[in-house]
């Protein structure tokens, strides 16, 4: 049995996976509802399922980059809910889990992006065919040198859309909010295996990669 949690955004998803592979999900958007929720989804989906949290086998967490206080809360959290147990945590690039919500749904060009607020957004560009493939690393970009890559045939997900120039938006299509979800990091998990996306960690090593301009590549803030 799996939990997975994606806090990186003002979205708060907590996902279960269990011994049969089925995954539920509890999941709300809004200010401020990680610290409210996350307790309360883990406990709910522990519940309804009949799973204690010793029984818990991993735990996947989407660490960033993101909102510091989403990211923050869920790696406390974690460290609490999971202290002394044989869990095995799992940390997962939140973009590289986004590109994974198209999965079985488009093959091509992937932009995941979250607002960085000013004039910019987190970036990075994969593509999903087979395999899940890097073409950038991840970047603080500004958005009008975002759109200057874009072509059309690709799509994007993620937050801050509609801050993208319409005009840009000819022959992309997009993916928002709906499509961040702890239900990815499983897809991620289970398809795309690879150490560029997802590393095994000691539980008192989760510490949230929350990047600030001097931390990401081609920043110009």
């Amino acid at each position: 049995m799996i939990l997975a949690y994606e806090t990186s955004t003002d979205v708060c998803s907590v996902a279960y996976q269990n011994k049969e592979g089925a995954i539920f999900e509890k999941r709300i958007q809004g200010k401020s509802v990680h610290s409210d929720h996350l307790f309360l989804f883990t406990e709910k989906l522990m519940k309804e399922h009949g799973c204690a949290i010793d029984k818990i086998e991993a735990v996947l967490i989407s660490n960033g980059p993101g909102s510091y206080t989403g990211l923050r809360i869920a790696a406390s959290a974690i460290k609490g809910i999971f202290f002394k147990t044989d869990a095995q945590v799992y940390e997962i690039g939140t973009l590289a889990g986004m590109a994974c919500s198209l999965v079985g749904k488009y093959q091509g060009i992937i932009h995941s992006i979250i607002d960085a607020r000013r004039s910019h957004v987190y970036h990075q560009q994969f593509k999903l065919d087979d395999d899940l493939e890097v073409i950038t690393d991840l970047q603080l970009r500004e958005i009008n040198e975002m759109e200057s890559i874009l072509e059309e045939g690709h799509k994007i997900v993620g937050t801050g859309l509609d801050r993208i120039s319409a005009e840009k938006l000819i022959g992309i299509e997009t993916f928002g909010s709906k499509n961040i979800s702890a239900k990815n990091l499983f897809l991620l998990k289970q398809y795309f295996f690879n150490p560029n996306f997802i590393k095994k960690i000691a539980l008192d090593e989760l510490v949230p990669a929350y990047f600030s301009s001097n931390q990401v590549n081609n920043s110009k803030v």
